[in-house]
């Protein structure tokens, strides 16, 4: 062996010469004096070199094995400093029956073995030629190593990505095969240069040899929707100063001329300096998610489902369950509308049919001169007006439109006024019971409307109890926090309850998810308009309180009315008794009434001037003012709410009593109008009638006025 040699150049395979020259020499009689130039040349090297020599262990004979010999390489590979001395089982007893096989075979056979294997004491991986040192006796092996684990590291990092890679073509081409990815494109950032396919080509409009040789970002975005411009540039901006995922919806033209929506997917990848360098991806046609959403849904669906996490997936079914949760509640809704227009049809058809023919007849008999019996046809249209405006008046309150007079009322002195009424109404079968609550706050509420909500409560009760039973009338003061009141659909706070129960028949839970829906109705036809409780629903939402059911089938009812307390200075709720006032005579007073409908008009002014007013006209608030400015000698306004031209009755009053302080007026109004008078007392002098009114209700009105004035 040539000692001159430059050790440095020395390549593995003549290290391992080396060593099996030096191992034979081991063996002959001069091992010692070569002990210095093999020490010399094992130093030189980077490799690890020891020579490891089999000694009995725990185990048995030849159960470990002990280090003898080193260089300083072995620490540089290993990390193990002094390793001469250490046994095997000392160093890594966990994995020390894995070396002593492998060594042992080498020592058993005299084979020289290469083999790559993890050190685990060490967290490493080496790369190992190992030859026993001759005699055999000596029972001795000498191992070169060097460390791999970089190598080991970076083929194991290259194994994944080739995998993921793999696993993304795969999916890419399903999604292809699919028909949900209709082009691909890989832009190189540095060189602003795309590469794309025909499909990609084909959805941008232009030669797919172009797309071969490379365009630039501008040429791509050419056939970009004008409208879509803007967004693009600030989507592609974005994802590439953060690098990763990126999605973006745009339109572009084809060679037909025409726009068509796609979504662009795609990621930006960066280089170690953050500097992007490739932006691959792909390009989804949502030409028909964009007209139909549930399409759009199932598409994007079928193609994120491939990568999307499983709590993704759950998210989007959620979704899709919301939709169809939604369009259900609008099936229902539609259907409540049916079942409210045919109840409307029906009742109005009845009551027209009774007025037209009560006109007919009256006609007939008055061209016959048989004036005998025009009362009874007479008392007959008016019955059914009056049955027009009670179903008009119940259909107002269940959507929170009729005019109120609310006022602070004591609730248990109502039910005891009402006791009699009650009684009479449910009949002697039926025992009522009035449970009154010591220390009841008042509620601001309208009396007669409350009054009417009780009394179609009880008559509900009564017809639960067809064979008799118990009606209990309880009030009481209730606190509702945040969470009780959020199941009554009530802001937290004091509320009065007055609630009805019965021991009739109670309802099923489908019967009380429906019991508030207008003409809806358990009882036979002809029995019940299906609006008692539609009525109360409405009145209690309007007055700034809730209504709600508990019942059971079988054992009865209870329905609670809760309306807000009054938390104002204390009034009385008792209205002075109203005397009897004589409506056909008065001194003549000049009357201006406005409305835009000339029959309501024309009945007014002919009552009016039955009773020897002076009676003014006008069609608009506009051409009101005009007379009322013209005209000091007005006494009396009387004005429908709702007017055309800009300005509505009450900004009509507004106006002239900016002038004239002193002028009364009185408020015809229909539903609509209620906001503008009810936000808020009116002023004194103002009062408000309902249409329709009966002639002698209008007359003792506008008496009260003229009398007040």
């Amino acid at each position: 062996m040539n000692l001159n040699r430059e050790t440095t150049s020395l390549t593995r395979e003549d290290l391992e010469k080396e060593v099996v020259l030096l191992r034979s020499q081991m063996s002959s009689d001069d091992a010692l004096q070569s002990a210095a130039r093999r020490r010399a040349l094992f130093e030189a090297i980077d490799d690890g070199f020891c020579i490891i020599e089999f000694i009995d262990g725990p185990n048995g004979p030849m159960s470990d094995y002990l280090h003898v010999e080193a260089n300083s390489g072995y620490e540089r590979q290993t990390g193990i400093a002094d390793i001469v001395g250490k046994r095997l089982r000392e160093i890594e007893p966990a994995n020390a029956d894995v070396w002593l096989k492998l060594y042992g075979g080498v020592l058993k056979s005299g084979q020289t073995v290469r083999f790559e294997q993890e050190f685990a004491a060490i967290g490493r991986h080496i790369e190992v030629s190992a030859s026993r040192v001759e005699p055999k006796s000596l029972r001795q092996v000498s191992v070169l190593f060097r460390d791999v684990t970089a190598r080991k590291q970076a083929e194991k990092a290259l194994r994944e990505s080739e995998a993921i890679a793999r696993e993304n073509i795969q999916r890419v081409q399903l999604a292809l095969a699919a028909g949900a990815i209709i082009g691909t494109w890989s832009w190189h950032l540095p060189t602003d240069r795309f590469t794309v396919d025909e499909g990609f080509a084909a959805a941008f409009g232009f030669d797919p040899s172009l797309g071969r040789s490379g365009l630039s970002l501008a040429q791509v975005v050419e056939t970009v929707h004008p409208d879509d411009q803007a967004g693009l540039a600030a989507a592609i901006a974005e994802a590439l100063s953060r690098g990763g995922s990126y999605a973006h919806q745009y339109r572009t033209r084809r060679t037909d001329g025409k726009y068509y929506w796609l979504e662009a997917n795609g990621r930006v990848d960066l280089a170690p300096d953050d500097t992007p360098v490739t932006f691959p991806g792909v390009l989804i046609d949502i030409e028909g998610r964009r007209a139909v959403e549930a399409e759009r849904d199932r598409a994007i669906t079928a193609l994120r489902a491939l990568t999307d996490t499983l709590e993704q997936r759950v998210e989007q079914r959620t979704a899709a369950l919301l939709q169809a949760e939604e369009a259900l509640r609008q099936a229902q809704k539609m259907e409540a509308v049916g079942q409210l227009t045919g109840g409307l049809a029906h009742d109005f058809n009845n009551i027209l049919a009774g007025i037209g023919g009560s006109l007919d007849l009256m006609r007939t008999r008055l061209a016959q001169g048989r004036i005998g019996d025009i009362d009874r046809y007479v008392t007959g249209a008016q019955s059914a007006v009056k049955r027009a405006a009670g179903l008009t008046q119940r259909l107002l309150a269940f959507s929170r439109r009729q005019t109120l007079d609310p006022k602070p009322s004591d609730i248990n002195r109502i039910v005891a006024d009402m006791q009699d009424l009650m009684s009479r109404s449910v009949g002697p079968a039926i025992a009522i019971e009035a449970v009154a609550a010591g220390g009841l706050w008042k509620a601001f509420v309208d009396v007669g409307q409350l009054e009417n909500a009780l009394l179609n409560l009880c008559i509900n009760a009564r017809d639960a109890m067809p064979d008799g039973g118990k009606l209990t009338i309880e009030s009481g003061n209730r606190w509702l926090d945040e969470r009780t009141a959020k199941e009554r659909g009530l802001e937290p706070g004091q509320y009065v309850s007055l609630c009805v129960s019965d021991t009739g028949t109670g309802m099923s839970p489908d019967v009380i998810a429906r019991a508030f829906d207008p003409f809806f109705t358990t009882k036979p036809i002809g029995q019940g308009t299906g609006l008692g409780l539609s009525m109360v629903y409405g009145f209690a939402g309007q007055s700034g309180g809730a209504v709600r059911i508990y019942s059971e089938v079988g054992k009865g009812t209870m329905i609670c009315i809760y309306l807000p307390r009054y938390v104002g200075d204390d009034e009385s709720d008792e209205a002075p008794a109203e005397a009897t006032r004589s409506v056909s005579a008065t001194d003549r007073n000049t009357i201006l009434v406005v409305d835009d409908e000339p029959l309501v008009r024309m009945v007014a002014v002919e009552i009016l001037e039955e009773l020897g007013h002076a009676v003014l006209e006008a069609e608009d608030g506009p051409s009101a003012l005009k007379i009322l400015t013209s005209r000091p000698d007005v006494e009396l306004l009387i004005t429908d709410v709702g007017l055309p031209n800009g300005m509505n009755g009450r900004q009509l009053a507004d106006a002239i009593r900016a002038q004239r302080p002193e002028l009364n007026v009185l408020f015809i109004t229909g539903y609509a109008e209620n906001a503008v008078l009810n936000h808020g007392h009116l002023e004194q002098g103002m009062q408000v009638i309902t249409k329709p009114f009966e002639a002698d209700a209008f007359a003792r009105r506008v008496s009260e006025l003229i009398s007040a004035s």
